[in-house]
């Protein structure tokens, strides 16, 4: 255990930190700010000040007063921990009061630092929040995975019984006599039993897929890469083409340098997105990729004029395991993983995924990448 806190402390040094020193006495802060020069430092006057910077991200650990204007530190806690749970807070005060650092600690407060401030204290304590902010994040990844593991598993039983159970029935019928294998309607039964057989196929199929993307989900590997030569070959190679035969597709592009990407990464996003325009196209439509070099990013547009989402569906596509029913089965194709990893893979080279839907009209995703990612790592 102590190796390694010794060795995230080395890994939180190299990777500067940023504190928010909140309290209304500017000497406070600036006190502060002296001592803690290792660190970059955002300052705030009030607990309202402080939770506004704390929501627009980027803040390590907060240094906060209790007694304030406008919002106290005690509120200010409680909001802090109600967003993010993993945010660690230490809380400055003047006051030697047990009702005070009770409530402090039944709102979660990580750590007390007594004014007048030691500054080797304030030192120690700001290191120690660190340290204890990674651990906490590491334990809540390790919870989060623990929960995913359990709602996928549960998702693929659910995904391949009915298939299953379907094969089965008609084996068991068959095997009994009560199926003719020469009668018409026998044959139409095979057809169908066929289907779900390719169904489950398909399923094992999108299983390994994810399979080996979570396994890969850590980090970039960075190479050069030809978005020119890619995005037709992922055109082409589109799984949904075989069971669309009315839909055509159509590709627009600038010349757009060559980028360092992780392309198994940025192949899976852009595919799951033209596999998804031809799955909701109607019988007949065009789905068009467009690559545009624009500056300071390229822009990969996919749009079809196929059966649209509606719209209070829109902000639920890129939560894990949604997916749009548009026939209304309640059998829908896949695990509902798709756009999450677009999402988390367009953002790991940082850029952007958006979707504009309009039901019986069609569906435009646009995806930006932005052009330092041309720069070798």
């Amino acid at each position: 255990m102590l190796e390694l806190t010794a060795h995230n402390s080395q890994e939180l040094s190299q990777d500067k930190k940023t504190i928010l020193i909140v309290d209304d006495e500017g000497v406070i802060r600036d006190l502060c700010k002296r001592v803690l020069n290792d660190y970059d430092i955002v300052e705030a006057a009030d607990g309202q000040e402080a939770y506004e910077i704390f929501l627009r991200g980027g803040i390590d650990v907060i240094l906060s007063d209790v007694m304030m204007p406008r919002m106290d530190g005690i509120e200010l806690l409680k909001k802090l921990k109600e967003r993010e749970p993993t945010m660690v807070v230490i809380i400055m005060t003047g006051f030697a009061d047990k009702d005070l650092i009770l409530k402090a600690l039944k709102a979660d407060a990580d750590d007390f630092i007594t004014k007048p401030l030691n500054l080797l204290q304030l030192k120690s304590a700001i290191s120690k929040a660190l340290v204890k902010k990674a651990l906490k994040e590491e334990i809540a990844n390790l919870r989060n995975l623990d929960r995913f593991k359990t709602v996928f598993l549960s998702l693929v039983s659910h995904k391949f019984r009915t298939p299953i159970t379907s094969i089965s029935l008609f084996l068991q019928n068959l095997a009994a006599g009560i199926i003719d294998p020469s009668d018409d309607g026998a044959k139409e039964h095979i057809k169908l039993i066929y289907n779900e057989a390719c169904y489950l196929g398909n399923l094992v199929t999108d299983l390994l897929t994810f399979s080996s993307v979570m396994d890969s989900g850590a980090g970039l590997h960075l190479e050069p890469c030809t978005l020119n030569l890619l995005l037709p070959k992922l055109l082409q190679e589109a799984q949904e083409l075989s069971d669309r035969p009315g839909v055509t597709t159509h590709i627009t592009q600038d010349t757009v340098p060559e980028m360092m990407l992780d392309r198994d990464k940025i192949s899976f996003a852009v595919r799951q997105v033209i596999d998804n325009a031809i799955k909701f196209s109607k019988e007949t439509g065009i789905v068009c990729v467009t690559l545009r070099n624009l500056e300071g990013q390229c822009e990969i547009t996919v749009q079809d004029n196929g059966i649209g989402i509606p719209t209070e569906q829109l902000p639920k596509l890129f939560e894990k395991f949604y997916q749009v029913d548009a026939e209304h089965t309640g059998q829908v194709r896949g695990f509902g993983l798709g756009l999450f990893y677009v999402r988390e893979f367009i953002r790991m080279h940082g850029g952007t995924v958006s979707i504009d839907s309009e039901e019986n009209v069609g569906t435009r995703v646009v995806i930006t990448l932005p052009s330092k990612t041309s720069q070798s790592p």
